[in-house]
């Protein structure tokens, strides 16, 4: 269970607004960055806000084989938030989470970044 917990929050990303209004181009970029860095992608969620001649942002899921990844958008804000957890069980998977981020960071284009890291699974049994 020891692992890596990143919690981010990101303002201004005005780099690709679609990515905060369409869940389905939200969806895809998720599912291409957890791919892209390695994880085990094994199940996904994601649910838009607002009409679809309207959209209002975007919340959604990614169950990994390591853990998982949830981002919700706020296109009103310009903001994301982004809880990206993995665990490493089986091998160190801290890369393979720094890259899934970097990839998401690099899309969003925030302006301002809030970035904790939590270590997950210190206590002794």
């Amino acid at each position: 269970m020891e692992g890596l917990h990143i919690l981010a929050e990101w303002r201004g990303c005005s780099a690709n607004p679609g990515l905060l209004r369409h869940a389905g181009l939200l969806e895809q970029l998720c599912l291409e960055a957890c791919r892209g860095a390695g994880l085990t992608v094994v199940g996904w969620l994601f649910h838009p806000f607002g009409t679809p001649e309207q959209p209002a942002g975007a919340t959604g899921a990614v169950v990994l084989a390591e853990s998982h990844l949830a981002i919700h958008t706020w296109p009103e804000l310009e903001a994301v938030t982004l809880d990206l957890y993995v665990c490493n069980f089986s091998r160190d998977n801290r890369a393979a989470a720094e890259a899934a981020y970097a990839a998401l960071l690099q899309a969003f284009g925030p302006a301002r970044v809030s970035r904790r890291d939590v270590q997950r699974g210190s206590l002794a049994p």
